[in-house]
C-alpha cells in the first residue's frame, strides 16, 4: 500500500502512469484560467478595434472581423502556449515557470501533455511552427487585402481541423483513459470544450473560404469565356 503510494505522486490518469519527476502547482487553477482568458479577451478586444478601420475603401463586415479575432487569438494559443510545450514538453512535469504550470493544469484533462506522448508532441511542433505564425499572416493579409487571403484561411483552417481531428480520434482510440472521463472541468472543459472549437471554427472557415474562391473562379471561368467569343 505504502509503494503504491509513493508511485502515484501526481493528478493524472491513468492512475498508474510513473512520472517520478512530477512537482505540483504552486499557482491555482483559477490563476491560470484567469491569465489564459484574460490575454485572449485582450487580444480579441484589440483585433476588434483594429479591424474596424476601412480596408481598401470598404470596412469589413462584422463576421470577417470575428473570423480575424479568432486567427488573432489562434496565433497567440498556436504561437506561445503550444509554442512553449514544443520547446520544453521534456522538462514540463518537474518546471514551476508559469507556462509549463498551464501545461501540468491542462494535462489534467489529457496526461499525454505530462508524458510527452509521441503524438501531441509532434502535432503540437507542427501546430506552434506553422499554424501560429499563419494565423498572423492571415491577419495582417486580410488587414492588406492581399488577393491570397482565403488561401490562407483554407490552409490554416484546414490544418487545424485535420489536428483536431486527429487529436479526438487518437484519444477514442486509446478509450479516454487520459483523462477522469465524465469530470466537468477536466475531460468536459478542457478536453472537449477547448479543442472542440479547433473543429467547428475551421469547419465554418473552410467553408467561408471554398465558396470566397469559388465565386472567385466562376468570374474568372466568365471572364475567360467572354475573351473567347471576342475572339472568334
Amino acid at each position: 500500500m505504502l509503494k503504491e503510494a509513493e508511485t502515484i505522486n501526481h493528478p493524472y490518469w491513468p492512475r498508474n502512469l510513473s512520472i517520478p519527476n512530477y512537482v505540483a502547482n504552486d499557482r491555482s487553477m483559477s490563476e491560470i484560467l484567469v491569465f489564459l482568458f484574460s490575454v485572449s479577451g485582450i487580444l480579441l478586444l484589440a483585433t476588434w478595434s483594429l479591424t474596424g478601420r476601412k480596408v481598401s475603401g470598404h470596412r469589413l463586415s462584422g463576421g470577417r472581423r470575428l473570423a480575424l479575432c479568432w486567427f488573432t487569438v489562434c496565433g497567440f494559443i498556436h504561437g506561445v502556449i503550444e509554442g512553449w510545450f514544443s520547446l520544453y514538453y521534456t522538462i514540463i512535469p518537474e518546471d514551476q515557470s508559469f507556462l509549463s504550470q498551464l501545461w501540468k493544469e491542462y494535462s489534467k484533462g489529457d496526461s499525454r501533455y505530462a508524458i510527452a506522448d509521441n503524438f501531441t508532441v509532434s502535432m503540437e511542433t507542427v501546430t506552434a511552427c506553422l499554424w501560429g505564425p499563419f494565423s498572423i499572416w492571415i491577419v495582417v493579409a486580410f488587414l492588406s487585402n492581399h488577393s491570397y487571403r482565403f488561401v490562407l484561411q483554407l490552409i490554416v483552417s484546414l490544418g487545424q481541423l485535420y489536428g483536431a481531428v486527429l487529436y479526438f480520434f487518437t484519444e477514442h482510440r486509446d478509450g479516454y483513459i487520459h483523462s477522469e472521463y465524465g469530470h466537468p472541468i477536466y475531460f468536459w472543459f478542457y478536453f472537449v470544450f477547448m479543442n472542440v472549437l479547433w473543429v467547428v471554427i475551421p469547419f465554418i472557415l473552410i467553408v467561408d473560404s471554398w465558396c470566397q474562391l469559388s465565386v472567385c473562379q466562376s468570374m474568372l471561368d466568365k471572364t475567360a469565356m467572354k475573351g473567347k467569343s471576342k475572339r472568334s
